[in-house]
C-alpha cells in the first residue's frame, strides 16, 4: 500500500496557530506531542474519512473524540442543524426541542427520569458533584486513578499506589484544598474500594462503568456490582460518568449492559450530534433539587442551545435497534485484525461495542498502572506508521479508537493493511 502524504499547509498553519493559541491547540491532545509530531489541520469531513488542509485522505478512526457516531457531516443530522439555525441560534428562553430531547433521554437511559442540560462534560460533572454534596451533606467523593471526568479542579488529581490514596493536585493552579476531598483508588481493586469506603464518609463514587480514557479498561467481574453495594453501604451516591458510553456502547448506554444503575448519570458527546451539550441526570427526588425547583444553583447561558438540541435529536432517532449490532460487529472486526495484525506481538486490544484501545503491553490492561508500564514510544511510532498510510489513529495510548456506523468493509481493509506494514516498521 502507498500512499504519498505532505503536510506544508498544517506546518504553515501551526506556526501561526502558535503565535495566538497556547500550544496551538484549543485541548491539548491534538498537538500530538504524545507521538512526537506536530498536528494536522483538518480541512472537512465526510462520513468515515477526514481530509486535512494538504488534501491527504485519512480513515478517521478519532470522529471527534466520540460525537460522531453516524459518521462527519451526515446529512440528515446537518439537516437539522440547518433548519434550526433558520429559526435563531440561541434564545436564553425555553424550547419544545428541549422537552423532546430530554424525553428520548429518559426513555432510553434506566437510572434517568429527569436531567439538565449543559454545554460540556466538565460542567455536567462539576454540576453532579455538587447536588451529590448537597444531597447526602458530605464533601469527599472517590475516583479511580487514571480516570478522567473533565478539568474539574478536585477531580484533577493524581494517585499512588496500593491502597486508598487522597489526591494531590495534578496541575499548576489547582489547589490543595480543592483535591483535599477527593479520594482516590486503583480501578479494579475491590479491596481498595472497601477500605476507602470504610474509611470516609463519601458524598460520591464517581466512575466511567467502561473506562476509556486511560484507553479501554474494562471492569472486572463484579466489579460494577461492587461499587453500587459499597455506595450503599457508605451512604454515598453512586455517579456514572457515560460521556464516552452513553448511546454509544447500547441505546441505554453501559448502565443498560451492566445492569448496575447509579444514582447519577453524567452525559454528553453523542449527546449533542457534533456540537456541544452535555447532561446530567437521575431520579425526580434528586434532580428536583437543582434551582429553580430546588435550592442547589446550576446555570448556562448556552444550555440546550437550539442548534445542539437539534443534531443531539437527529444523532439519537437514527440509533435503533439495528445500528448497535452492526456497530458492534464492526468493533470485533477492528480489535481482532488490529490483534492478527500484531503477529503474536506485545500487543494487547481492549474492546466495547464502539470503542477499541491498542497497548503495547506483554499482559492485559486492568488499570492505570498497567496502562502506564505499556511501551508508549512504540504506540507513538507505530501511530505515526499509521498516519503515514492515511489512517488517522488517537494520537494517545491512552485514548480510546472511536468506531461508527460510517466505517464499512473498505475502511477496515485499509486499516488493517495499514496496521500490519505499521507494526512490521515498529518491531
Amino acid at each position: 500500500m502507498a500512499v504519498s502524504l505532505t503536510d506544508a499547509r498544517s506546518a504553515q498553519l501551526y506556526r501561526r496557530a502558535l503565535e495566538y493559541l497556547p500550544g496551538g491547540v484549543n485541548s491539548p491532545v491534538r498537538a500530538m506531542r504524545a507521538i512526537g509530531r506536530d498536528p494536522l489541520f483538518i480541512d472537512r469531513g465526510l462520513g468515515s474519512e477526514i481530509i486535512d488542509v494538504d488534501g491527504n485522505r485519512y480513515v478517521d478512526w478519532v470522529m471527534s473524540w466520540g460525537p460522531l457516531i453516524h459518521g462527519h457531516a451526515h446529512p440528515e443530522v446537518l439537516a437539522a442543524v440547518v433548519a434550526a439555525a433558520e429559526r435563531g441560534t440561541t434564545f436564553g428562553a425555553p424550547t419544545r426541542g428541549e422537552i423532546a430531547l430530554a424525553e428520548e433521554v429518559c426513555t432510553r437511559v434506566p437510572s434517568v427520569e429527569m436531567l439538565r442540560m449543559t454545554s460540556s462534560g466538565t460542567e455536567a460533572t462539576m454540576s453532579a458533584l455538587r447536588l451529590a454534596r448537597a444531597a447526602t451533606g458530605r464533601d469527599k467523593v472517590l475516583k479511580f486513578a487514571g480516570a478522567y471526568h473533565g478539568h474539574v479542579d478536585g477531580l484533577l488529581a493524581d494517585a499512588g499506589s496500593g491502597l486508598a490514596t487522597q489526591a494531590i493536585p495534578a496541575s499548576p493552579g489547582v489547589p490543595e484544598a480543592a483535591t483535599r476531598a477527593t479520594v482516590i483508588v486503583p480501578w479494579n481493586d475491590p479491596e481498595a474500594l472497601c477500605a476507602a469506603t470504610a474509611e470516609h464518609e463519601l458524598a460520591a463514587i464517581i466512575a466511567e462503568p467502561f473506562p476509556a480514557n486511560m484507553g479501554v479498561v474494562p471492569s472486572n467481574d463484579g466489579f460494577l456490582e461492587l461499587l453500587r453495594d459499597r455506595a450503599d453501604q457508605n451512604g454515598a451516591l453512586l455517579i456514572f460518568d457515560e460521556v464516552i458510553s452513553g448511546f454509544r456502547v447500547a441505546s441505554g448506554g453501559a448502565q443498560e449492559l451492566c445492569a448496575v444503575l447509579p444514582d447519577l448519570t453524567i452525559l454528553g458527546k453523542i449527546l449533542g450530534g457534533g456540537l456541544p451539550a452535555a447532561a446530567f441526570g437521575g431520579s425526580d427526588a434528586l434532580m428536583e433539587r437543582v434551582a429553580p425547583a430546588g435550592d442547589v444553583y446550576q446555570a448556562g447561558t448556552l444550555s440546550g442551545n437550539p442548534l445542539a438540541v437539534a443534531a443531539g435529536r437527529k444523532a439519537l432517532a437514527l440509533l435503533d435497534d439495528i445500528t448497535y449490532p452492526r456497530l458492534a460487529a464492526t468493533t470485533d472486526a477492528l480489535a481482532q485484525g488490529v490483534l492478527a495484525a500484531a503477529d503474536g506481538g506485545p500487543v494487547q486490544v481492549a474492546s466495547v461495542p464502539g470503542l477499541v484501545t491498542v497497548f503495547f503491553s506483554e499482559r492485559p490492561v486492568r488499570n492505570f498502572a498497567d496502562a502506564t508500564a505499556c511501551d508508549l514510544d512504540a504506540y507513538a511510532a507505530w501511530c505515526r506508521a499509521l498516519l503515514a498510510r492515511g489512517v488517522y489513529a488517537p494520537a494517545s495510548q491512552f485514548e480510546a479508537w472511536f468506531v461508527s456506523l460510517a466505517h464499512d468493509e473498505r475502511d477496515l481493509e485499509w486499516t488493517l493493511e495499514a496496521a500490519t506494514a505499521a507494526f512490521t516498521e515498529v518491531w
